[in-house]
C-alpha cells in the first residue's frame, strides 16, 4: 500500500517538471499609448513645426532674405 502512494507520488512530480509554465502573451509596445503609425505622425509633424519656426525666426531676424523682395 505504501509502495503504492510512493509510486503515484513520484509520478506526479515528474509530470509536473515536465510541462512548462504557460507563457503570458507581452502586450505591443507602445509610446505614450500610441500605435506606431500614430506615432510616427505626431513626429513627422513636429519636424515640419520645427523646420517652419525656424525658417519663420531666420526670416525675422534677416539672416536670410528671399529673392523675390529685393
Amino acid at each position: 500500500m505504501l509502495d503504492d502512494l510512493r509510486q503515484q507520488a513520484g509520478e506526479l512530480i515528474d509530470q509536473e517538471e515536465l510541462t512548462p509554465p504557460p507563457i503570458a502573451p507581452r502586450p505591443p509596445i507602445r509610446i505614450f499609448g500610441m500605435t506606431p503609425f500614430q506615432a510616427f505622425i505626431v513626429a513627422l509633424m513636429l519636424l515640419i513645426i520645427t523646420t517652419l519656426l525656424s525658417t519663420f525666426c531666420l526670416l525675422v531676424t534677416g539672416r536670410v532674405v528671399p529673392p523675390f523682395l529685393y
